[in-house]
């Protein structure tokens, strides 16, 4: 029809362009999340059964653990290949109807062009969010400012050119390597904003003053690591601005404390005393919607 715009169709979508509906369904809602002061609780599942329980309990969002799905594939944090993550995210968007934040180090490239090309690929899969660092892995060093706001830019302009509102969430990676200059990190996490990024992030803050000090210098919405503060209760974190509250790849760890237990009791004691804390089956097939 003359004059109308062709609407645009997602390469995996079916007939009337449902995966795109769907996607911008999710992408909608999770950006409405964040309108929440209160605070809310992104939690970080490591595959599709874990999301899956998250979901069944009734988080509303969740968020790729880097660490918790290279655990899953026995590698390093940081070993995972970008096809690895690509189809753990595909995974995990047709495995529940729930927003996913996709944590993408930096863009699995040092080449802004290459990072570029691999943030539309991760797109296409149907993530409402990315989160970018500004760590390269490669040179094991936080990237110059000037060249992490080149890069974060970069990002927001590869989003823009999809057509779909994800949300970027700039990550700086400083208090993570070391670096506690507090003033670097908020002027960082200004200017990552300046260029467009949504959301911000500093893992590895380590108080509530701390939080503060750092999220009243900042307008946009910031995701706080709750396991870094400990004791600090979802109300507590978001008085002090922290009102996206994520636990990293803690929740994988605290599946795997009562395995060690179990495996060391049969190992050293021939016991089987575990079997009477398993989860019950019927009520996780009810989560998984079995």
């Amino acid at each position: 029809m003359a004059g109308k715009k062709p609407v645009w169709r997602h390469p995996r979508a079916g007939r009337g362009g449902q995966f795109m509906n769907t996607q911008l369904q999710r992408c909608i809602a999770f950006k409405a999340l964040h309108t929440n002061k209160a605070g809310w609780i992104i939690p970080n599942p490591w595959d599709v059964g874990s999301a899956k329980v998250l979901e069944g309990l009734g988080f509303k969002a969740l968020a790729t653990t880097s660490g918790g799905y290279a655990f899953t594939l026995g590698k390093a944090d940081g070993a995972v290949t970008l096809k690895e993550m690509l189809q753990h995210c595909a995974a995990l968007v047709a495995g529940t109807q729930l927003p996913i934040n996709a944590d993408f180090e930096n863009g699995y490239a040092e080449d802004i062009n290459e990072m570029v090309a691999n943030i539309t690929r991760l797109a296409a899969t149907g993530v409402s969010g990315i989160s970018i660092e500004d760590f390269s892995r490669e040179q094991r060093s936080i990237y110059s400012l000037s060249e992490s706001v080149e890069r974060v830019q970069a990002a927001v302009e590869a989003i823009a050119a999809t057509g779909i509102p994800i949300l970027l969430t700039a990550r700086t990676e400083s208090l993570l390597r070391g670096f506690d200059d507090l003033d670097d990190i908020i002027e960082r996490l200004q200017v990552y904003a300046a260029v467009g990024a949504d959301v911000l992030y500093a893992p590895a803050i380590r108080s509530l003053d701390a939080l503060k000090t750092v999220t009243s210098e900042l307008d946009c919405p910031f995701n706080v690591l709750a396991p870094f503060i400990r004791g600090a209760t979802v109300q507590q974190l978001a008085a002090a601005g922290g009102t996206r509250i994520s636990v990293g790849g803690t929740l994988t760890y605290a599946s795997v404390a009562p395995l060690l237990q179990a495996g060391k009791e049969m190992l050293e004691h021939g016991s089987f005393d575990w079997v009477a804390k398993v989860a019950n089956s019927v009520e996780v097939k009810s989560l998984l919607k079995l």
